[in-house]
């Protein structure tokens, strides 16, 4: 079932947190919960792609979208995964953050392997590390603006949700805002919420599928700003998907991906084969 799908069902806050199945949707579109700085590994690395393939069957035979692929992300990084159209970037993207799983290899995140885990215990790990902001922003139309914000920690059992959301809302410029549903606000608006969303846990790694793929050029760039800003002040591990050469060249290192092959570009070393 599409995530979105799934969460267009319940009303309200309430019925999202007595709601099991949505609220672990709610993981996979875009939430996380804090995890205790003491839980984290003391060494730098936050996600290790090993020796990982996808391949799908089509009507003209097996497809290798990604072949192979070794690399590794530090925390604190900011990576571009780029790419021609249909090169494989959001699958990537999916296979590190445990949304899809590869025919072959394993990825850890923060040390522990997400392929061994099932699906609930990849949307629990997902919980407690990670961050998503989409292109299409996600949002919960049955919520307001600061309903969305706040439902990954009513989730979370925090107390203080309505105070964080608040204070994360008016970081991102709509505290004149807070009371809107999505189809109130503007395409900016609403990814201006899906960020406020994103970071409102404070996640150690946050995942973004062409952010600013919707959104106009004066917008896009805008949001951009916001994203790095926020990325700074977080301390946010940072992968994002875009065809924007400019917003790669924002990145400190950049992933491209050509016929299945993952290279870094940052230092030219092929790190698929």
């Amino acid at each position: 079932m599409n995530a979105t799908d799934a969460l267009s069902r319940p009303t309200n806050l309430a019925d999202f947190k007595n709601s099991p199945a949505e609220a672990a949707a709610v993981a996979d579109a875009g939430t996380s919960a804090r995890e205790p700085a003491e839980s984290l590994l003391d060494n730098a690395e936050i996600i290790r792609v090993t020796n990982i393939t996808k391949r799908v069957i089509t009507s003209d035979g097996d497809l290798t979208i990604v072949s192979n692929a070794n690399f590794t992300v530090q925390r604190g990084e900011a990576v571009a995964v780029v790419g021609a159209s249909g090169s494989g970037k959001s699958t990537l993207l999916g296979l590190m953050a445990g949304l899809d799983t590869p025919t072959e290899g394993d990825i850890a995140i923060n040390g522990e392997s997400l392929f061994r885990l099932d699906e609930d215990g990849r949307a629990k790990l997902r919980g407690r590390l990670v961050g998503f902001v989409f292109q299409s922003f996600q949002l919960l139309p049955s919520l307001t603006a600061l309903e969305n914000v706040m439902l990954p920690l009513e989730l979370a059992g925090a107390a203080d949700a309505e105070k964080r959301a608040r204070v994360i809302l008016d970081r991102v410029g709509l505290r004149d805002r807070v009371k809107h549903y999505p189809k109130q606000l503007s395409g900016g608006e609403q990814q201006r919420v899906a960020i406020a969303r994103a970071f409102v846990t404070e996640p150690k790694l946050l995942f973004a599928d062409e952010p600013t793929g919707n959104l106009d050029a004066k917008t896009g760039r805008t949001m951009i700003e916001l994203l790095f800003e926020l990325n700074r002040e977080c301390g946010t591990t940072l992968i994002l998907v875009t065809h924007d050469a400019s917003l790669a060249a924002r990145c400190g290192r950049r992933l491209t991906i050509d016929a299945g092959v993952v290279t870094d570009e940052t230092d030219q070393g092929t790190m698929a084969t």
